[in-house]
């Protein structure tokens, strides 16, 4: 019998895959499901590489109500199950103002399915991959927890919304039921092995895979979506957080829901620091001595002027921060860039 099973819906996508390795840093056994339509099946050989082991992945479809069932149920035979953190979702702001019906399918609708599965095999802990686009324009930045929830700018922000008040109204309704939405801003970096990293399908729709692939000659130079904001330069700004920091936070917060009774906990994940999308571009130069070609373009449809955290309920709740910097995530993501290949 396996003990400590966390179920890790999108396992094998971008932040799965790093708090997977952290999961197993700190005793868990984590049980992937991942359908590949947002990942890639080569994650699992960089989580081998890693942990010296290919995770166990159930390549399920989270809407699948039926494959949940039973495959929640194979899992919960074998052993207990501490939690389940749920990652699978569409993520690209820009996508979405395209696609919203794409979004609102796959992000609310896995979202319900997954709930229903868990009510059905009794478990109790869940862990939601929120996002801070749910606070829409904030009157004030940094912003907390209390900040009022203004309409979404985008589909994507949108279903987060949605999903947040489903496990609010479910947690209602079952109060043994014990949630934290993690509402984290921008994740960026890779591992330090290089052997995990953000791996977009086709065109990036975020900023930095975009940019390491713009500044490794693979994509036609970057565009700075807008320069007419009300910032300092012009530019959006953002809290961009290393993606192994995110990782942690998930543990953290598994480990603090598991010694909990009846809650259901927003909490923000983030540095505390905002920075502007030229400004992200001068730190990767630094970082890295490379000159990273861009060009100046019109805003997109979607994006907001500026939003950075206050984590400090992170802190006090879960006992984490943000440890690593900008420019050490920046080294991270061209390290994870030059191992995936230039045009060189």
């Amino acid at each position: 019998m396996q003990s400590n099973q966390v179920i890790v819906t999108g396992g094998a996508g971008y932040i799965g895959s790093h708090t997977v390795v952290e999961l197993i840093a700190e005793g868990y056994t984590p049980i992937l499901i991942d359908n590949f339509s947002n990942s890639h099946p080569d994650v699992l050989i960089g989580l081998e590489r890693i942990l010296g082991k290919v995770p166990e992945l159930f390549e399920v479809d989270c809407c699948d109500a039926g494959a949940m069932d039973r495959t929640i149920s194979d899992i919960s035979k074998r052993g207990n199950i501490s939690g389940v953190i749920h990652f699978a979702a569409y993520k690209a702001v820009g996508e979405s103002t395209e696609q919203p019906v794409k979004y609102f399918q796959n992000n609310i609708g896995s979202t319900a399915t997954l709930l229903d599965a868990m009510e059905r095999h009794g478990l109790q802990t869940l862990v939601f991959s929120s996002s801070c686009t749910v606070y829409g324009q904030p009157a004030e930045i940094p912003v907390d927890e209390s900040a009022p929830i203004l309409p979404a700018e985008s589909p994507y922000g949108y279903t987060k919304q949605v999903c947040e008040r489903l496990i609010q109204d479910a947690q209602a309704s079952r109060p043994e039921i014990n949630a934290a939405l993690l509402r984290y801003f921008n994740p960026i970096g890779a591992h330090p092995s290089s052997e995990i990293g953000e791996l977009p399908l086709g065109h990036p729709n975020n900023l930095i895979p975009y940019l390491t692939q713009a500044t490794a000659e693979l994509r036609s130079p970057l565009t700075v979506f807008g320069d007419d904001y009300p910032t300092p330069d012009g530019t959006c700004i953002r809290d961009y957080i290393h993606v192994v920091d995110l990782a942690k936070a998930h543990v953290a917060a598994l480990r603090w829901l598991q010694k909990q009774s009846g809650v259901c906990e927003p909490i923000n994940l983030g540095t505390g620091t905002g920075s502007s999308i030229l400004e992200v571009i001068q730190a990767f130069e630094t970082a890295n001595g490379l000159a990273v070609p861009h060009q100046l373009g019109s805003r997109r449809p979607g994006d907001i002027t500026a939003i950075y955290a206050n984590a400090e309920k992170a802190k006090s709740l879960l006992g984490w921060t943000a440890e690593k910097s900008l420019k050490e995530a920046l080294r991270d993501a061209w390290n994870w860039q030059l191992k995936l290949g230039t045009s060189d």
